[in-house]
């Protein structure tokens, strides 16, 4: 799957549905967790249920509620026969979670379904972050959020007056990414609340990408092309990684090499091979 843009969309507004397919991004999330009341979920499961058995132009992923609760299991049934692209898990705690589920997947005809954690949702899953390698094979990313985690421990924000995140969730954003590209697994940056702020979501998209995540979750569909746009290399990256890969290329006994002036190696050539891939 290619996942530069995940659009959440609440399960209990299928009016919604088609609109955000039409937005753009590369996949939505069909939630059954947060963005549905308690006495939605019935709905909510059934309106998701009866749009996977429609077909689709881009990848659907379904937001299921906690493992280690008691609707996980009617989030279930509500999928038994259907093929949904992937599985997000939240408040999930490392390997041992995607073990738990796996074990419930398999009398739902779910099993070989990928999943993608919400890896930071919780105290204890911050310590849990370097258990995903072991489960690379069922992961199709991994993602984080900034908004239960200081819920958990009685923080007031999550971020500074001016939107920077406080140290203590900077850091868990940094312990995801190198999570996910430990696991070899998509990194998948967390949403901007800010629905309005154009810029804010493009310097915070443009941040993310410089960082190394490959894509980004949104919560309307506005920010779709905002966020294409960020994770996607331009022309002149393009142009520039092909030059460094070309070079090699001509040059395969060579260690390093100087590239338009500048000096390239090993990671250089790793990047601009990774560059060229997004962009095809």
């Amino acid at each position: 799957m290619k996942l530069r843009s995940l659009l959440f969309v609440p399960g209990d507004r299928p009016d919604r549905f088609a609109k955000a397919a039409a937005s753009g991004a590369d996949a939505l999330i069909l939630d059954l967790e947060d963005a549905v009341a308690a006495s939605a979920k019935d709905t909510a499961r059934a309106a998701v249920r009866a749009w996977l058995g429609e077909g689709a132009s881009l990848p659907r992923i379904v937001r299921i509620n906690p493992v280690d609760g008691p609707l996980a299991a009617a989030d279930l049934a509500a999928l038994t026969g259907t093929r949904p692209d992937a599985i997000m898990v939240p408040k999930a705690e490392g390997a041992a979670t995607i073990a738990t589920l796996d074990a419930l997947l398999g009398p739902h005809g779910l099993a070989d379904i990928p999943l993608l954690p919400i890896a930071t949702e919780t105290p204890a899953a911050i310590f849990h972050l370097g258990s995903y390698g072991a489960v690379t094979h069922r992961l199709a990313g991994l993602t984080w959020g900034a908004e239960d985690l200081p819920a958990a421990i009685g923080a007031a924000t999550s971020r500074e007056d001016d939107g920077r995140y406080t140290a203590p969730y900077e850091l868990t954003r940094s312990l995801t990414l190198f999570g996910a590209h430990a696991a070899g697994v998509a990194a998948i940056d967390t949403v901007y609340p800010a629905i309005r702020d154009e810029a804010g979501l493009a310097a915070y998209a443009a941040r993310a990408a410089r960082d190394g995540f490959t894509g980004m979750m949104a919560l309307h569909p506005a920010q779709v092309a905002t966020i294409n746009a960020a994770f996607t290399p331009d022309a002149q990256a393009i142009a520039r990684a092909q030059a460094i890969v070309d070079a090699f290329a001509a040059n395969p006994g060579a260690g390093a090499l100087q590239v338009d002036g500048r000096m390239v190696d090993a990671p250089h050539l790793k990047q601009a091979r990774r560059i060229l891939a997004l962009a095809s």
